[in-house]
């Protein structure tokens, strides 16, 4: 009678809840060049993803949902006919007016998200930084460089800033023409077209998407690429490997 080997796989574990308690999605403080916990990162950009989304359904009910309504209190003849002959008619319309100020609270809030994760000594004012290193902590962690996130955190602020100003446009046309002293820009229309933050929008959303289900980083594989090219000259691990996922090669 022979009895069968049973082979089981070696468990990999988490960081453990301390360590995300004491560093947070960092691997050490001692790193020379930060290295965080990728999973933590996939699920923060989970939970932020609803903000791109929620922009996107304000965005497009803007350009396709708002349309005039005529009341019928107000119908009146102008006697005149438009160039395919039909009578001309001025009426009282009304119009939806939005207030933008829960999405630009939430902008500005997203803003600072991507700004305080870029440095480690202002990770820990993020609260969804804080979230997502605790979600993580029992996971096995996938260590990666922070210099190519910073690259994909700053395409995502700027993109931020644009959503920011087609929704405040008075308020940044204040800023630009005070500082310039000179009216550049103007305060009573929005100056910026619609297609604009649409475009950026969407493609936010597309990004966090594929960082969240396909953990393809955008920003990151860019910032490999200026990186393979020379523009970016510092050393590190994967920061010149256009493949994030390839295994390091043995000396």
């Amino acid at each position: 009678m022979t009895a069968a080997t049973i082979f089981q796989a070696p468990r990999h574990r988490g960081v453990g809840w301390r360590h995300a308690l004491r560093h947070l999605w960092f691997r050490s403080p001692d790193d020379a060049e930060p290295m965080i916990n990728e999973v933590a990162v996939r699920i923060r950009a989970g939970i932020l993803l609803f903000i791109p989304l929620f922009m996107l359904y304000t965005l497009l009910d803007v350009v396709y949902g708002s349309r005039w309504e005529v009341t019928g209190n107000v119908i009146q003849d102008t006697f005149d006919t438009d160039f395919d002959g039909r009578v001309l008619y001025m009426v009282e319309a009304v119009r939806r007016v939005y207030d933008y100020t829960v999405q630009s609270r939430l902008l500005a809030y997203a803003f600072f998200e991507m700004i305080v994760a870029m440095f480690p000594a202002t990770t820990r004012l993020s609260p969804t930084v804080w979230i997502a290193s605790l979600l993580a902590a029992n996971k096995p962690p996938v260590w990666k460089p922070l210099a190519p996130k910073r690259m994909a955190w700053s395409i995502g602020a700027t993109m931020i800033a644009v959503c920011w100003i087609f929704f405040n446009p008075d308020t940044f046309a204040g800023w630009v023409n005070t500082v310039t002293m000179h009216e550049w820009l103007p305060t009573t229309s929005n100056y910026m077209p619609r297609w604009i933050p649409l475009v950026a929008v969407g493609v936010c959303v597309g990004f966090m998407w594929m960082e969240t289900v396909l953990g393809v980083c955008v920003g990151c594989e860019l910032h490999a690429l200026l990186a393979k090219l020379g523009v970016f000259k510092q050393e590190c691990e994967a920061c010149n490997n256009l493949d994030f996922g390839a295994p390091p090669s043995s000396p």
